[in-house]
């Protein structure tokens, strides 16, 4: 056995020569995999201004250096890329997301609690937007809501102030203008902090900023939604 089973760390042999090299080995690669945080599991092209320490999840389709290493990590260290390969169950903060992700033993699972045998899981997310505000007396956003997912709450805060003739405005969905705030201030750092009863939404949805009694004229909105999502077993 020239390497531990979980972390594949180096092992020292007997009578083996200049032995600080393998314990620092070693100590890099604990050091990069315990509290583990990845940059990104998305980026297929590794990044040319990668420092000491960095830490990718190399996804389907990966290049150059990192061409055949999907699904493993790429750890940087000593102008080099480390690969060391997750076990299913492991868990790392992926830090372009903003979120915990569990490898399934293939891939990534962004916001992943759960993961049965059968490899169906619950994932929570929770996913920032900028909304720009805009003339008139609604703004609507892209559909940020996921189809089939369980939003909890929208929270948020005003980062450039509202204009225009309102004294105050709501945040939800259409049919439910109010339905995660009302009565928001407009300067700068009011906040929104709409967790609600948990609705389930079965169609990609917007959500909608309404003016109350007035009209919006400028802006701007950091916005926060939070919900959950369930995946199916896989197919054996």
């Amino acid at each position: 056995m020239t390497e531990t089973s979980h972390l594949s760390l180096p092992l020292l042999a007997p009578a083996q020569a200049q032995k600080h090299v393998t314990v620092n080995e070693a100590l890099t690669r604990l050091d990069a995999m315990v509290q583990l945080r990845v940059i990104s599991t998305s980026l297929a092209t590794p990044p040319s201004s990668a420092i000491e320490g960095d830490c990718y999840g190399v996804p389907v389709g990966a290049v150059n250096d990192w061409a055949g290493r999907e699904g493993q990590l790429a750890h940087f260290t000593n102008n080099g890329w480390d690969f060391v390969a997750p076990k299913r169950g492991w868990r790392a903060m992926v830090l372009d997301q903003g979120h915990m992700a569990l490898f399934d033993g293939t891939a990534w699972r962004g916001g992943g609690l759960s993961l049965t045998p059968g490899g169906a899981g619950m994932a929570f997310k929770s996913v920032e937007l900028v909304v720009p505000i805009t003339a008139g007396a609604t703004v609507t956003t892209s559909p940020v809501i996921p189809e089939k997912s369980i939003v909890f709450g929208v929270t948020g805060i005003v980062t450039s102030a509202i204009t225009g003739t309102l004294g105050s405005w709501s945040l939800g969905v259409a049919g439910d203008p109010q339905l995660y705030g009302n009565g928001i201030g407009l300067g700068v750092n009011a906040a929104i902090n709409g967790p609600g009863t948990p609705s389930v939404y079965w169609a990609d949805t917007s959500l909608e900023l309404t003016a109350d009694a007035g009209d919006f004229a400028g802006g701007a909105v950091l916005l926060a939604l939070h919900y959950a999502q369930l995946s199916l077993p896989d197919w054996l």
